[in-house]
């Protein structure tokens, strides 16, 4: 069955993108993949299903696929982390920085969990710097982030210093080529 999937030749490498002398790990063509796909979140239901969790946090865009389908599966609400401007009404924001300026993101203050639990779900985790400000918009509105769940894990870009110790479970990780 799914265990014996190699995501790794289902996941496109692009050399040079978006920058000469970066490799790319392009997510999209998992999802052009529906063994792939199927894997994935069999995986992640099988990494979570016994977690007591009351939210799923998906940070945009492609971990709102992700996650859609994990929220399904396990019956769990599914929070939107967006881009700043993309959600009406009140939001909690959160800036934090990137490679080459700052970025800012938000989630609706009413979908925050008063004391849930939430897993935050992305399909690549780099630097964590998203991860972490999404971490701090759920612990401002009172919820306890307990994990993070990335198809795609780049550990040599320290990730698991940004995040402060919330444990971290990937399916496959790339180390420098």
């Amino acid at each position: 069955m799914a265990e014996l999937f190699n995501l790794d030749e289902a996941i496109r490498k692009v050399p040079d993108f978006p920058k000469k002398g970066i490799l790319f790990y392009d997510i999209t063509s998992v999802l052009m993949n529906p063994e792939a796909f199927r894997f994935c979140v069999d995986s992640m239901v099988k990494l979570y299903k016994g977690d007591k969790l009351d939210a799923v946090a998906a940070i945009e865009s492609r971990g709102f696929l992700f996650a859609s389908a994990l929220c399904d599966r396990l019956k769990l609400p599914l929070i939107l982390v967006r881009k700043k401007g993309k959600l009406p009404g009140k939001t909690r924001s959160k800036k934090y920085a990137l490679e080459y300026g700052d970025a800012e993101i938000e989630i609706h203050e009413a979908d925050i969990p008063a004391g849930g639990r939430v897993l935050i779900v992305d399909d690549l985790i780099a630097t964590g710097g998203t991860v972490k400000a999404a971490a701090d918009i759920l612990i401002e509105g009172g919820a306890t982030p307990v994990g993070v769940f990335s198809v795609v894990g780049l550990p040599e870009l320290q990730y698991e210093k940004a995040l402060g110790g919330l444990p971290v479970k990937t399916l496959i990780e790339y180390f420098g080529e």
